[in-house]
Order: structure tokens, then sequence, then C-alpha cells
């Protein structure tokens, strides 16, 4: 049985003659005919008395009339709901970010997605990389932007490179410049009053591991802030941050110096598991996010550069 037999069943049943049937269903009558027989022989009864005058349902045919209808029907609502789906009028992109990304990268690419395809539900996870790794392999997320700044265990994953971004000694705009130079050493930033993140941070872990390798014990003012009240905190003269350059943007009530001796970067990537066939609608917002990445990286000048994939 199939729905071409069940079309020309319900055609033939609603006209009640094989000729005009077959030609609504531009087929030729001896193949409607032997559609029809196919799935009499099939169902193993006949479903049509066939005299001259027309064709008019027996028992059998009856009784599989309104099943046969809302089979095509059941089709046809399978049909638009995955054209819709393709055509990205509905569907759901679960995306995980973590922290800083969330307030630049993340903030954007989600602004052009959602004005581009507004019937897509996006759901956002906010978490570190280790944890969105560990949703990613759940199976609770469809992609993940993450960060690094050493060698990070993915080989579970498809793991794109976007971009590599410098961390920055950031300070209000309304205080004194922290220095006349255009870089800053580790060892003076040590000496500042500084506003540091929270441990569960990427962020912090990488500045802790530097200072630590400099044999430094930093100057720290207010200690396991997340990055919104981090930014504000400096905005208002309380103290520095060590920041991702990317951050800036839009703030004008911060200033930067760049790091040197040393240099401290991370890569941002983002990932989605290796068995998985991503959908349209993530296949997109995968694209979006690594185009809008691309522009910020323009935006950013040499503080940020395109990694190599």
């Amino acid at each position: 049985m199939n729905l071409e037999q069940l079309q020309s069943f319900v055609t033939v049943a609603r006209l009640g003659n094989f000729t005009r049937a077959a030609e609504q269903l531009h087929l030729a009558q001896p193949s409607l005919s032997r559609q029809i027989s196919a799935l009499e022989q099939e169902l193993g009864t006949a479903l049509f008395h066939r005299a001259r005058g027309g064709s008019t349902l027996t028992a059998a045919g009856e009784s599989l009339l309104p099943l046969a209808r809302r089979m095509l029907a059941d089709a046809d609502s399978v049909r638009r709901e995955l054209a819709e789906i393709a055509g990205l009028e509905r569907g759901r992109v679960r995306l995980g970010a973590t922290p800083t990304l969330c307030i630049s990268l993340v903030a954007e690419a989600l602004s052009v997605f959602h004005a581009a395809h507004p019937g897509i539900d996006l759901h956002l996870s906010e978490q570190g990389s280790r944890r969105l790794l560990e949703e990613l392999a759940a199976g609770e997320l469809d992609l993940a932007l993450i960060t690094t700044s050493g060698g990070a265990s993915v080989d579970r994953f498809v793991v794109v490179p976007l971009l590599v971004e410098e961390l920055v000694v950031v300070s209000s705009s309304t205080s004194p410049p922290l220095t006349s130079s255009e870089s800053m050493r580790l060892e003076q930033v040590a000496r500042l009053p500084q506003i540091v993140f929270s441990s569960t941070y990427d962020l912090r872990r990488t500045t802790d591991a530097a200072f630590r390798a400099a044999g430094l014990t930093p100057e720290t003012v207010i200690e396991g802030a997340e990055m919104d009240a981090v930014l504000r905190f400096v905005e208002r003269g309380i103290g520095v941050a060590i920041v991702p350059a990317m951050v800036l943007i839009d703030r004008p009530g911060l200033r930067s110096v760049r790091l040197a001796e040393p240099t401290l970067t991370r890569t941002i990537s983002i990932a989605r598991t290796a068995d998985m066939v991503p959908s349209i609608a993530v296949e997109i917002m995968q694209q979006t996010v690594a185009r809008t990445a691309t522009a910020l990286a323009v935006r950013a000048g040499a503080t940020m550069r395109l990694a190599d994939s």
C-alpha cells in the first residue's frame, strides 16, 4: 500500500468513475485500474462494485475511505511541516556560548539571525567552555561557541576556529590613562587594583595561570564578579580588569591597553558533535556566527584576527 494508490482510491470513490478519475489524476485508465487492483490484492478484498454506469464502494471500500483520507491528510501535513522547516519558517536552534561571548559576538549574531528568520526558536545556554562541550556531547545543544587558551580535548566534535583575540587591560575612560605607552607588562598590571572574575570563568583560569607563571600576585579589590558586573565596576573607576578585546566594542565608558611580555590570547571556535547531521537552521546559524566574527575582527583592529581553520 502506498500514498499514490490511496490517492487513486479516494479519487475514484469521490467521482464514482474510473475514466474521469484517470483524467483528473493525469493517468492512463489502465494504469489507474492496475493501482486499484494492486491495492485490493494487498488488502485481500474488493473495494469497488464495477458496472457500466460507474463504480460504487463495497463495504470494505466504505471502511477504508475515511482511513485513506486521514492518511493522505497526514502525509500532506508532514510535507508542509518539512517544507516550513526547510524554508526556515519553523524550527529550533540551541546555541551555547561563554559569558564573554554572549555580550558581544552572540548578541550580534542572534540579532542578525532573528531578523532574517523570526520563525526559528532560539535557545541559549550561557556556560563555561567545558560545560558547553558536556552539553553538546549530551545532545542538549546544536552548536557551542567555546574559547581556548591552550590545548583542549575536542576529539568528539567538529571544531572550527573563528577568531584569535587578545586579552587587554581596561580602565574607566573618565580616569587618567594607565600608561602613556601602547602596552603594559604583566608585572605593571599586578600592582593595579583589579576586578577579578568568578572562578568558573575560563578567562579567570587563563589570567591566574599567567600571573603564576610570572611569579606575580595581583592586587585584588573585587573577586568573583560576572562579566557585566566587572565591566560596570571598571567603568565606575573601582579598578581595572583583564578582559577580551571584543567586549570593548560599543563600550565608550572603557579604555584599553594591550598586554606585552607576555601577550595573552584566546581562540574562539564554534563546535558541534561529529556524529550529528545539522539541520538547515543550524547550518545557517553557524554561517551567521562566522560572518559576524569576521565583521567584529575588522572593527576590533589589531587586537583580533581571523583564526587559521
